[in-house]
């Protein structure tokens, strides 16, 4: 990791770039691939399928058979791992259910707002680095729990043509309708347009790489919704003489060995943690399978040593990171003042893959400083506000002289006239 001593806030900007493409890098190319499957369907999506994941398959759909193969071949411990993580985040995101709002505004006037589930979702999950099962869990999930009519699943098949069985086996669990075994833009193109095989839906879930951002973002173009732009992983750790370096440069490799393009960033006070860190760094990263990996991601990722808590917080929040792990002595100075974050872990023992995996927390989250202004996939993300209104004759009495003078003032006699006519018959 570069190590940044006390940069001028005029240099944050530049420290803090992500290591991705521009949109111009790869627009041209999502452009090209949603025009095919929008003309050609499922021949376009195969003929993607077989160049990018080098396989050429006789169906995209996955068969019961596969699921009970899956559902076979996955290990009892590991089910029961699955199973546990699947109580603590349903019973998170239950938790998230509101009531129903029901307001009188003014004397015969009553307001009312009730929630309802988005009838077609599609969930994206990535499957080729890592066979992301877990990401099943925090989208099927939610929708499952909002009540989501259709819900199907795309993941991108492996070289025999299979979807990794843990991600077959958590989708059966957790109410997937359909599985479809299609990555990569050309999935996120055929939950846009739909086609012989995969359904259009209303809208798009689902972490990925920059291509599969690009792609969500396209597919709002053609009146497809979409979570949010989640891409690369990215990781900011907060910590001072309290942390406990180990840890800190184990979560910091927890997020290096996503991708060669996840970012990982420590921000201390402290320059004898960053030393104790970076040591750490290099003694861990030789013990992973994953080495290659996290080692492109750390040259992407920096230290930056600053003089106080205050200096801290305010470059964070500039940079907005998706996940924020806080160990410092001053915890609740970053906790109450933190605006900018998909998700926070505070303390030495809430390392950030428990909110990966089992606390019961999502870990869809925004990326690439979209934080600043979208939350995290929870319950509401697979549900729509409905407002509701009823109004009597006195309440019409009661609001409508002021609806008039509205409208007319706006120069929208119909609408004046709309409320006029009604108040006429009851004089």
């Amino acid at each position: 990791m570069k190590t940044i001593v006390n940069p001028p806030k005029k240099d944050w900007a530049t420290i803090l770039q992500r290591p991705t493409q521009t949109v111009n890098d790869i627009e041209n190319t999502v452009n090209q691939i949603f025009d095919d499957v929008q003309k050609n369907g499922d021949k376009a999506v195969n003929k993607y399928t077989e160049l990018f994941d080098g396989i050429s398959l006789k169906t995209n759909t996955v068969s019961e058979t596969e699921i009970d193969k899956a559902i076979n071949t996955v290990s009892e411990e590991l089910k029961s791992a699955i199973q546990l993580a699947k109580q603590n985040i349903t019973n998170f995101h239950k938790a998230q259910k509101t009531n129903k709002v029901f307001v009188e505004t003014a004397a015969g006037v009553a307001c009312w707002q009730e929630k309802r589930p988005i009838q077609k979702v599609g969930l994206y999950i990535p499957g080729g680095t890592a066979p992301l099962f877990s990401t099943v869990l925090m989208l099927a999930i939610p929708a499952q729990i909002a009540g989501c009519k259709e819900i199907v699943l795309c993941s991108p098949p492996d070289k025999n043509g299979n979807i990794h069985s843990a991600i077959l086996y958590t989708a059966n669990l957790c109410g997937v309708t359909k599985i479809i075994k299609v990555g990569g833009i050309q999935a996120i193109a055929g939950f846009t347009f739909g086609t012989e095989t995969i359904p259009q839906v209303y809208k798009i879930f689902g972490p990925g790489n920059q291509f599969v951002t690009i792609a969500k973002q396209l597919s709002t173009k053609f009146g497809v919704a979409i979570d949010m732009p989640a891409g690369p992983s990215e990781l900011l750790v907060v910590a001072d003489d309290s942390a406990n370096a180990s840890y800190v440069a184990a979560d910091l490799l927890s997020q290096a060995e996503h991708g060669a393009d996840s970012q990982v960033i420590l921000v201390s006070t402290s320059k004898k943690i960053i030393s104790e860190v970076e040591n750490e760094l290099d003694k861990q990263i030789l013990e992973l399978p994953r080495v290659e990996i996290a080692k492109k991601a750390i040259k992407n990722s920096k230290s930056i040593f600053v003089e106080n808590d205050k200096v801290a917080l305010e470059l964070i929040n500039e940079y907005g990171p998706e996940h924020f792990i806080v160990c410092t002595h001053n915890n609740d100075y970053y906790i109450d003042n933190i605006e900018n974050a998909g998700s926070v872990f505070i303390g030495n023992y809430t390392p950030e893959s428990a909110g990966d995996y089992a606390s019961g927390t999502n870990h869809t989250l925004p990326t690439n400083g979209f934080s600043k202004a979208y939350s995290g996939v929870n319950l509401d993300s697979f549900t729509k506000s409905i407002t509701f209104q009823q109004i009597t004759s006195k309440g019409i009495q009661n609001i409508g002289k002021s609806i008039e003078l509205m409208a007319k003032a706006e120069g929208l006699q119909a609408h004046k006239n709309a409320v006029s006519i009604r108040l006429k018959d009851l004089q």
